[in-house]
């Protein structure tokens, strides 16, 4: 039945996409009884997948351009997150809205929010795999390429809600009062995104949106190794939680220990707990991959979960596409996707993760990013396979400062991987993990990280 506050209304939607947004606002609005118009920079060939999703919809396109009008008329606009807030035609509009604002609007579920730099996708994705356990209707959406708005027919009035937020994301529920996290984290804050703000700072504001409206009741995980841990609990109207290396976490409080696995912490009750969370041994290798387990881990319980429910959980759970995954073993080769390393920091972070001979697949398109990482990462390849592109330029004269082997810059993922597959011997590893952005080779990183896929996959045919 559709909803009285839509039904008649002209809407627009800015910004159809092909991450499911776009496409979940809209058949939203036409099932609510909206008259929707969908415009979108991009051609009906570009867009194809989401237009034959919609193509028994009663829906107005305009593709390639924008019309003023379309916003001007428009009784409610629903903005892509990439569109930033000062877009001059967002401006012609009377009111402006998200998928995730027409989602969070009065919905009485309780939810567990992740935010940060790196890492809140394998987090949320862990943290859904715990509740699992506990509650088998628990939903995952947001910046994951899943919008909440798909799955808003089914949900009980207390199932879970688990939301991975970007930076964008946040910005546009600031001041809303809409999100309200029982739970919420944030993983870091890393230099990102410096290519659309012009501070840390700046970027650090929209993260801290996600504690805006926290309740007496609500709990929220900080890092304890950064300065911005600090910088974010100032900002918070309730204690953190503290998650880090041994050494610079607090004494007393709520403190996750990445080193030991282990928590201490209050639950609801005011129960004191000293309990070990992580396994020993974990199904991906590495320390982000086992931080972001404790943190998925600390959620659970903060929200009341049994520690050895959060215990035999995390000990299957293998991770995310994309990041740090498995993709083959070819000829005792190790072949691991983690096109999700979209700075150096992230890329270095993995790299570092093996112990095996190292051919490392690097760079991609630059982010007016900080590449200290790479002049102080504790490793030495067999070897580097480029990447071309802006990022890659800005970094062969550091491979060269430091002596490490390259080959390319490659223009295709097959040129990489066929000369990875030439220099990789038994008992090492090839890992893409580019540490840079990925258009100007490919459409975004996951497309990247499936052509790595494609490549690995007719190898291993080939190889028998």
């Amino acid at each position: 039945m559709a909803s009285s506050e839509y039904r008649g209304m002209r809407v627009t939607v800015m910004g159809l996409g092909l991450n499911g947004g776009g496409l979940a606002a809209t058949r939203f609005l036409v099932e609510q009884g909206a008259e929707v118009t969908v415009t979108d920079l991009r051609t009906d060939e570009e867009l194809r997948p989401s237009l034959d999703a919609l193509a028994d919809f009663p829906v107005r396109f305009v593709l390639g351009r924008h019309e003023e009008s379309d916003f001007e008329q428009a009784d409610l606009v629903v903005k892509n997150p990439a569109v930033r807030a000062g877009n001059p035609f967002l401006r012609l509009a009377k009111r402006v809205e998200t998928d995730l604002s027409l989602f969070l609007k009065d919905r009485p579920n309780p939810l567990l929010a992740v935010t940060g730099s790196k890492g809140k996708s394998t987090t949320v994705s862990a943290l859904h795999h715990i509740l699992l356990r506990i509650r088998p209707d628990v939903r995952l959406g947001g910046n994951i390429t899943v919008s909440p708005l798909t799955f808003l027919k089914d949900l009980a009035t207390d199932c879970p809600i688990i939301l991975e937020l970007s930076s964008w994301q946040l910005a546009d529920l600031k001041g809303k009062g809409l999100l309200k996290p029982k739970v919420a984290a944030i993983s870091n804050l890393l230099w990102d995104h410096m290519n659309a703000y012009s501070t840390q700072e700046e970027y650090a504001t929209d993260k801290a949106v996600l504690l805006e409206n926290l309740q007496s009741d609500s709990r929220i995980l900080l890092p304890s190794d950064s300065s911005w841990g600090t910088w974010f609990s100032r900002r918070s109207s309730v204690a953190p939680a503290w998650i880090g290396h041994a050494a610079s976490l607090p004494t007393q409080g709520d403190r996750f220990d990445v080193d030991t696995g282990r928590g201490q912490w209050k639950d609801g009750e005011g129960v004191s707990h000293d309990e070990l969370l992580l396994p020993e041994s974990l199904k991906v290798p590495g320390l982000p991959f086992r931080r972001n387990c404790l943190a998925a881990s600390a959620m659970a319980v903060l929200w009341g979960v049994p520690s050895d429910t959060v215990r035999s959980a995390v000990a299957h759970f293998s991770g995310v596409e994309h990041r740090m995954e498995h993709v083959a073993t070819v000829e005792g080769v190790r072949w691991y996707n983690d096109t999700a390393a979209t700075i150096p920091e992230a890329a270095v972070a993995s790299a570092e993760s093996f112990d095996l001979p190292l051919h490392w697949i690097l760079g991609g398109t630059d982010k007016n990013l900080d590449l200290s990482a790479l002049e102080t990462a504790k490793l030495e390849p067999s070897t580097i396979l480029l990447l071309k592109g802006s990022a890659t330029d800005r970094m062969i004269p550091l491979l060269k400062r430091r002596g490490w082997p390259y080959h390319g810059p490659f223009g295709t993922m097959a040129e990489a991987v066929k000369r990875a597959a030439q220099l990789a011997r038994p008992n090492s590893v090839v890992l893409l993990s580019p540490g840079a952005a990925s258009f100007e080779l490919f459409r975004n990183e996951f497309y990247r990280g499936q052509a790595f896929r494609d490549e690995v996959a007719f190898l291993k045919g080939a190889r028998g």
